[in-house]
């Protein structure tokens, strides 16, 4: 009888790498159709995912993440260059082995991204054209330059073609020539910042104790007469640097006479998430209300 348990115990023992085989197998079959799960991507949920985090972390405008057309497969963004053996269906080559590049049967450029780079600097060099044609036209092309930078379009006029030495009244004819900027800015969506700068030479007034007020006045009255010609007010912004970001030395009068200035910068759109806007008030219920009592 004895015999008999043990040899039944053997038997069942023997038996058992059934449930490790089994359990492997359905662990397996799960891996599987995660990996199937995760192949497979709802564009728009991962677009809006990918915008809220970046409005989250970026503290503005949520920036754009390019994707691909397709979003199943390997790749959920375009990456790398065209390549140069592409052909076209229809010109001599087999049309099912046709390499995929980003651009269509038409030469259209798919990367968006870089499309609006071009776009935008296409934009600001036109700007500038006219800026610089308007300068020509006039004979002040001495005392309005333009210049393209990584930040921009940097328009710089001389102190001497908007104000009174020592003053911030713009003169009747800076009015003029800036509401003929204004017709030219318009055009454009960029933010716009109006930089005020001096030159080292002291000043102590009653309105004006340093050239700190007197940069901050300048670049805020200029800022008035633009928004009072047209550009939208959201786009605006005016600061004032003093004498502390000179363009040439102080050591002469020419120096000073192009510190004396006033700079208007087209910013590029990349900038735009740097930039405060009027999406976000104090009564979106996202930005909790502040309480200046609370906490006394």
């Amino acid at each position: 009888m004895r015999r008999k348990r043990e040899h039944e115990a053997e038997k069942d023992n023997g038996e058992r790498w059934l449930l490790t085989y089994s359990d492997l197998i359905t662990l397996l079959m799960i891996f599987f159709v995660v990996l199937y799960s995760m192949s497979k991507v709802d564009a728009e949920r991962f677009q809006a995912v990918a915008e809220s985090l970046n409005k989250a972390l970026g503290g503005g405008v949520p920036a754009k993440i390019e994707m691909a057309k397709s979003p199943v497969g390997p790749s959920l963004f375009q990456t790398g260059t065209p390549s140069s053996t592409t052909t076209v269906p229809g010109k001599g080559t087999d049309p099912n082995n046709t390499a995929h590049t980003n651009q269509d049967a038409k030469g259209e450029n798919k990367n968006i991204g870089q499309g609006n780079a071009d776009a935008e600097n296409m934009s600001i060099e036109g700007i500038k054209a006219k800026l610089d044609k308007f300068a020509s036209d006039n004979g002040i092309q001495a005392k309005l330059v333009s210049s393209i930078e990584e930040r921009g379009l940097v328009v710089s006029i001389q102190e001497t073609l908007l104000f009174e030495s020592g003053s911030a009244d713009v003169t009747t004819r800076a009015r003029q020539i800036l509401g003929n900027i204004t017709t030219v800015l318009a055009s454009a969506p960029n933010q716009i910042r109006v930089e005020g700068h001096t030159d080292n030479l002291p000043i102590h007034t009653t309105q004006f104790p340093s050239n700190w007020e007197l940069s901050v006045i300048r670049s805020t009255n200029v800022v008035e007469i633009l928004q009072n010609a047209g550009i939208t007010p959201s786009r605006l912004s005016a600061v004032g640097y003093g004498e502390y970001r000179p363009i040439a030395s102080n050591e002469n009068a020419d120096g000073q006479g192009r510190n004396r200035r006033i700079d208007l910068i087209i910013l590029r759109s990349k900038y735009d998430v740097t930039e405060p806007n009027n999406k976000t008030s104090i009564s979106d219920p996202a930005v909790p209300a502040i309480n200046p009592l609370e906490g006394k």
